[in-house]
């Protein structure tokens, strides 16, 4: 078999680097280098051709986790046409919502690596680009009266307990209170409260 050239070597890398970004939040950052590379359609012995261990594919894959986190928080802020309070008040109840609770691969970094965060020993990459993440997720909840934290703090136990109890309709109450809790006036209704 011939050599790969290197947009494809590239190519392959970014591949690896997005579906453990995808694996680490749905499964944790315990998957084997076997699984993570046959989850990327590639060899397991293709790995250590691009990483140098499996710690700096999860440097690259929780940052890469947080890019997509800033990209998305841009976004809708956007579609928002800049008005900070609709943008963040579309993004707690995104965030509280049972399509969110069902689905970690695609969905919060904070709430997805917390566990594997709180275990590292906090002087690599992945535990600053972590760290650096849930700052500025505070900074973009923040209002005139208040600097985010708590906010995401009820966001992030809400998803938590949500995700903890999936089966059972406290699930959905979680999510409920939590929003209401977020809400700045009552809310009128729960639209995916579905459990």
């Amino acid at each position: 078999m011939g050599r790969v050239s290197q947009a494809q070597a590239q190519a392959n890398r970014q591949r690896v680097v997005e579906r453990a970004s995808q694996l680490f939040r749905e499964q944790g950052t315990g998957v084997s280098v076997a699984d993570l590379m046959k989850a990327a359609g590639l060899t397991h012995g293709g790995f250590y051709k691009q990483f140098a261990s499996k710690e700096a594919l999860i440097d690259e894959a929780v940052t890469h986790a947080f890019g997509e986190l800033a990209e998305f928080h841009a976004t809708t802020l956007e579609e928002h046409e800049g008005r900070r309070v609709e943008a963040q008040r579309s993004l707690i109840d995104g965030y509280l919502s049972v399509r969110h609770r069902d689905d970690p691969a695609s969905g919060c970094p904070v709430a997805a690596l917390a566990t594997d965060m709180a275990r590292d020993s906090g002087d690599r990459g992945a535990h600053r680009a972590y760290a650096e993440g849930v700052q500025d997720f505070t900074q973009w909840l923040a209002t005139d009266d208040e600097d985010g934290i708590a906010r995401l703090c009820t966001m992030l136990g809400a998803l938590l307990l949500a995700r903890a109890t999936k089966n059972s309709p406290l699930s959905g109450q979680v999510l409920s209170a939590a929003r209401a809790a977020l809400s700045p006036t009552p809310q009128n209704h729960v639209s995916d409260i579905h459990c």
